[in-house]
């Protein structure tokens, strides 16, 4: 069943991807209820991700399950089994969770997407480093910074700070609260022969408390992608994007230029966006055409487009 099932989507995705000159996208996310994985391909490697469930086997009866799931995997995807990452993560994960270090193996290596590199990491973290549901949204950065001002909040690892530089971007400032991911973001920069800090900065804050000492008319072109919730002990309040995102945004908007775009995405599955209250000209949901071949029928956030 499994077997039958992962071949059909594997033949069906691989062909898109190939299309679209892309080596790194999910395969397999949770199609079948008794072989609950996520399965993601970076060029010659494979991270799995199986999602903790009450599964009724002994742990010597489901690593030999996991064994010949692997097996079936390395028989259909152009992998061997020692290049299989395995991860267990909970169902409903959130980005917040899968900022947060599960090892320390440090091994991280390029991968390309769309003509740009990026540095993943397949055994530190519960993420890889990449979302590679956000592989529209960045090209959609790239194409519009062209001598624009670019903001990236809440940056990770600078993915779209990457797009924004490589699309000729005025300036770019990366913001995020974890030192690690803004070196990170640095890294990407590097491999794609991008960093200038003389136009790129990287700024270590506390996005919402960092928004209040914005003046006016300070970028034209903003990435939003906060954590549902967080409540590190270096932030001064928590952060619960469903209460604050009016906030955040008006913030926001009150440093954009007239005309100014603000990309943001949610992960809360439950979220509701309180349009009445956001001081936009306009907010256009953009979750179907931001879906990449390989999430669609399985997405799990939204992304808006609102200018100012």
């Amino acid at each position: 069943m499994f077997y039958n099932r992962l071949l059909k989507v594997y033949k069906h995705k691989s062909k898109q991807a190939i299309r679209q000159n892309i080596s790194c996208y999910r395969v397999y996310d949770h199609d079948l209820p008794e072989f609950p994985f996520c399965i993601e391909l970076y060029d010659d490697k494979v991270y799995l991700a199986e999602y903790l469930r009450r599964h009724g086997m002994t742990d010597e009866e489901h690593e030999q399950w996991l064994e010949e799931c692997v097996a079936i995997i390395c028989g259909i995807l152009p992998v061997d089994d020692a290049k299989v990452y395995i991860k267990q993560r909970k169902r409903k994960a959130n980005r917040l969770d899968q900022y947060e270090k599960t090892d320390e193996k440090a091994e991280y290596f390029p991968v390309m997407e769309q003509g740009l590199q990026f540095l993943v990491n397949l055994t530190d973290y519960l993420d890889t480093g990449l979302f590679l549901d956000h592989r529209i949204t960045r090209n959609m950065v790239r194409n519009e910074c062209e001598g624009k001002r670019v903001l990236n909040l809440f940056a990770y690892t600078g993915s779209f700070s990457v797009y924004a530089a490589a699309g000729k971007a005025a300036s770019v400032t990366t913001v995020d609260l974890s030192k690690t991911y803004l070196t990170w973001a640095e890294q990407n920069m590097e491999l794609n022969n991008l960093k200038d800090e003389t136009i790129h900065h990287f700024i270590h804050a506390d996005v919402k408390q960092w928004l209040k000492t914005l003046q006016p008319n300070s970028f034209d072109l903003v990435i939003m992608d906060p954590p549902t919730f967080s409540n590190s002990k270096r932030m001064k309040d928590f952060l619960d994007i469903q209460r604050d995102h009016v906030e955040l945004l008006n913030d926001m908007l009150a440093a954009t230029t007239k005309g100014g775009v603000i990309y943001f995405s949610t992960n809360f599955t439950k979220f509701v966006m309180d349009n009445a209250a956001i001081n936009a000209s306009s907010i256009k949901d953009i979750t179907k055409a931001t879906t990449p071949f390989d999430f669609e029928g399985k997405l799990k956030r939204w992304c808006y487009k609102m200018e100012r």
